[in-house]
């Protein structure tokens, strides 16, 4: 009986025995080995998409923005597809350009309100080209008659190329206003 008795009071009670399996907590308040990487590596995984995330912003800024335009320069075939008092609306667009040839030749005039930049349209029973936006009214010239367009449309150069056909360079722009309708690269003369 006495070594019961020494037995017993040998044995430690449950709350301060060890686990039975090596790295299995008792509690969830304690970490284990196992626990505690895996709550590292996830860790380290936020921080590495985090620091990723904030180097791509970064590397966005040594990129700018760029918008690509139709090309400025194009060839609008020969001054004999063009009948003599009518608008050409084939070029609106693709280029924003009309092209309109009359008894003397043919000029280039650009698609774009000079009041606050709209698409103005042509009608052609009325004869004018009329803008949507504000109601501004411009003639077959260009020139402006009615609403709150300040100024005519604007014209681009026109030239022949070598093999005849017609060159419209929106780059060079030329003004009523200006007095750069008199130009001799506004209007070609057919």
């Amino acid at each position: 009986m006495t070594e019961t008795k020494t037995k017993k009071s040998v044995t430690k009670p449950a709350s301060q025995r060890p686990p039975a399996a090596l790295g299995k907590a008792k509690t969830a308040d304690e970490i284990t080995r196992r626990s505690f990487f895996s709550w590292l590596s996830i860790g380290w995984v936020a921080f590495i998409a985090a620091t990723g995330s904030f180097f791509t912003m970064m590397l966005r800024f040594f990129f700018p923005n760029v918008l690509f335009e139709p090309v400025q320069t194009f060839r609008a075939g020969y001054p004999e597809d063009y009948t003599i008092g009518e608008v050409d609306l084939r070029w609106k667009d693709k280029y924003g350009v009309w092209l309109v040839r009359n008894e003397e030749g043919i000029y280039a005039l650009s698609t774009v309100c000079t009041h606050l930049g709209c698409t103005p349209n042509w009608l052609g029973l009325e004869q004018k080209f009329k803008c949507p936006c504000h109601g501004s009214g411009f003639y077959k010239t260009g020139i402006n008659f009615e609403g709150p367009a300040p100024r005519p449309l604007e014209r681009y150069k026109i030239t022949l190329a070598d093999d005849g056909q017609i060159i419209v360079d929106k780059t060079m722009v030329y003004q009523k206003e200006k007095n750069q309708w008199n130009n001799s690269e506004a209007f070609l003369k057919v």
